[in-house]
Parts: structure tokens; C-alpha cells; sequence
């Protein structure tokens, strides 16, 4: 599938991309701990995600711990929210010059890994994406989220010795991806969008770049993701990763991001995980999808609608089909 393409014709075609994987949970009837510990348990959750909704891909978890947990990251796991990272793993340049840079299959790597390779040949009508972290989202992780801001002023270097290591690391998981079959990657980089935009500059940009660089192809595209309440003001940056496609979280005001996007680039978002899908109902979120297209739509032919950012575990499903309903009402009211 040449998956430039596919991104310029998910509009055309009338369909929608959010990030949904964890709400399967409530279509297995497992919990969030055994979801991101069995990989038949991933791989059968995004087919019956794929099977219950039309959706414009299949999305692996945006479980941002992962790789960090690689790194030796502990992470605080839930049987219904998402796994976080607690604490950090480097607090000094000597700690960074001897952070070993895993290899994929460390922590649970593997499994997601495992997962996609499962995926590809179970859900075949649609492209399957991985999910991997963003290079200074990951950095964060491994020097806690909060030191990580301070550290960019007051250890720059240490702070790029984790990156280049974080970076190292995320080539190797990307690649894996690719080998197994994915149609690409979505990247979460949201801890960037709350720097300034001249720090996004220096401790993303090139790493992401480089990244994007090193895996994108005419089969296999990169999707940026960040939901960070910066992304506006750094989005010349941004835009200079040179991934295929943008997805932005619903911290911003998505008119004034698409009023700055050359018409060219595809973004999408920004339905309230947290307010519509997992806290709204039918009639919210179908007056909020509706709203956002009725506002977007005839004005900009590169922009998709889609989630802010993945939808919790915890979403009922019959908020997720009223959003799906209502992209469909849309289409049949104006034509595809």
C-alpha cells in the first residue's frame, strides 16, 4: 500500500482515524493489566475494535511506559487505567553516560511488538499502525517529567546524552515494527508540547526528525502525534520532522492550528478523550463531532477528524459509536 497516498485519501473516503485500542478491554472483558501483557490479547483487541467500527486504520495502544520500562523504568500498572512511569532512572551525567540502551524485547517491547505481527494478519482491510513514544517524551520519562523540564536549562548535555540514547533505542523498536508488517508508526512526542517553542527546537526536532528520516517510506509513514498546549506556537518546528501525517491533542484550539498548516499537510484531532469519550454521552458527542466538522470541514480539505488523543480504557463504547455515527451523519449530509 503506498501509504502517502492512503493519508491524502482518508478524507476522500469518508472514514476517521482516532486513536482507539485500549477500549477494548470492555469488548474482551479483560483488564488493562492483562491487555498490555499478552499479546494475542493486543492482537485480538484491535480485531475486534476493527471489526466493530470502520475506522481508517488499526491502532496499537498509545501505552507511553513501554519503552521506558525497557530502560528500567518502574512502572505503576492498573486493571483500568493506563500504565504510568514512577520516578527516574538517570538523575546525573554519570548516570546517563552508563544508561544502557536496550534491545527490543527487553520489558515488553516484545510483546507489542508480538502484537502488530499478530495484527497484520488478522485485520487486512485497513493499514495496522504500531505505537511508539516520541525521543523527548521517552528522555522525560527516564529523568522524571517534571526534572526534565529543569534539566534542559540547567543540564543541557545530560539531558542530550539520554536523548541520543532514547533515539538509539527508537530506531531499533521503529525497525521492528516495520519488519513485522506495520504500515507505520504513530508517535507520541507530547511531553514537547509544553516547552517553549525554542527548547522543542533543540531537545525534538532533530531527534524526531532523524527518526522519521531513518523509517519513513512510500509503505511505511510516520504519524506525529502531541497534544501538548505549545503545538500551535511550535509547529514551524514540528513541521519540520517530515512525518506524513499530524495528529494533535484537544489542548489547542485545532481552527488555529489548521490556519497555520500549509494545505498540503494532513492534521487531525481533537474530540475530548477525557470529556467525550470517556465522561460525555451519545448526544455530547455527537454535537461535539459534528460541531468541529461543521467548523473545519468546508474550509480545510487536510484536516481529519479524530480523537485529541487515545481514548481511555474506560470509554463506553456507546459514546465511541455515536462518535463514529455522527462522522457518517456528517458525510451523508454533505457527501463524501
Amino acid at each position: 500500500m503506498y501509504m502517502r497516498d492512503w493519508v491524502k485519501s482518508i478524507r476522500k473516503s469518508g472514514k476517521t482515524m482516532p486513536i482507539l485500542s485500549f477500549p477494548s478491554v470492555s469488548l474482551l472483558g479483560i483488564t488493562v493489566r492483562e491487555l498490555i501483557s499478552d499479546p494475542a490479547l493486543q492482537a485480538k483487541g484491535m480485531k475486534a475494535v476493527a471489526d466493530r467500527v470502520p475506522s481508517a486504520a488499526s491502532v496499537s495502544m498509545m501505552d507511553l511506559s513501554v519503552e521506558a520500562e525497557a530502560f528500567g523504568s518502574k512502572v505503576k500498572v492498573s486493571d483500568i487505567e493506563v500504565p504510568t512511569v514512577v520516578g527516574a532512572v538517570v538523575t546525573s551525567e554519570e548516570e546517563a553516560d552508563s544508561l544502557r540502551v536496550p534491545e527490543v524485547g527487553d520489558g515488553r517491547t516484545g510483546l507489542y511488538v508480538e502484537a502488530i505481527s499478530n495484527v497484520v494478519k488478522m485485520v487486512t482491510d485497513r493499514p495496522v499502525f504500531g505505537g511508539v513514544i516520541g525521543p523527548f517524551s521517552l528522555a522525560g520519562r527516564l529523568l522524571d517529567v517534571t526534572e526534565a523540564l529543569v534539566y534542559c536549562y540547567t543540564e543541557p548535555d545530560m539531558v542530550h546524552k539520554v536523548l541520543r540514547k532514547a533515539t538509539d533505542f527508537l530506531h531499533k523498536y521503529i525497525a521492528a515494527y516495520k519488519q513485522v508488517g506495520a504500515s507505520g508508526v504513530v508517535m507520541a512526542e507530547p511531553l514537547t508540547g509544553i516547552l517553549s517553542p525554542q527548547l522543542a527546537e533543540e531537545f525534538s526536532e532533530s531527534y524526531v526528525k532523524e527518526l522519521v528520516g531513518a523509517a519513513q517510506d512510500d509503505n511505511f509513514i510516520v504519524i506525529y502525534h502531541n497534544c501538548g498546549n505549545n503545538t500551535v506556537q511550535m509547529i514551524d518546528s514540528i513541521l519540520r520532522v517530515g512525518a506524513a501525517a499530524y495528529h494533535f491533542g484537544n489542548s489547542i484550539n485545532m481552527a488555529d492550528m489548521m490556519a497555520k498548516l500549509p494545505p498540503d499537510v494532513i492534521a487531525m484531532g481533537n474530540i475530548d478523550p477525557a470529556s467525550q469519550f470517556r465522561n460525555g454521552t451519545p448526544e455530547s458527542i455527537r454535537a461535539a463531532t459534528l460541531a468541529l466538522m461543521e467548523e473545519l470541514y468546508p474550509k480545510y480539505e487536510n484536516f481529519i477528524i479524530s480523537s485529541g488523543c487515545d481514548i481511555p480504557p474506560a470509554s463506553p463504547w456507546e459514546n465511541i459509536d455515536a462518535y463514529f455515527a455522527a462522522v457518517a451523519e456528517y458525510h451523508e449530509k454533505h457527501g463524501v
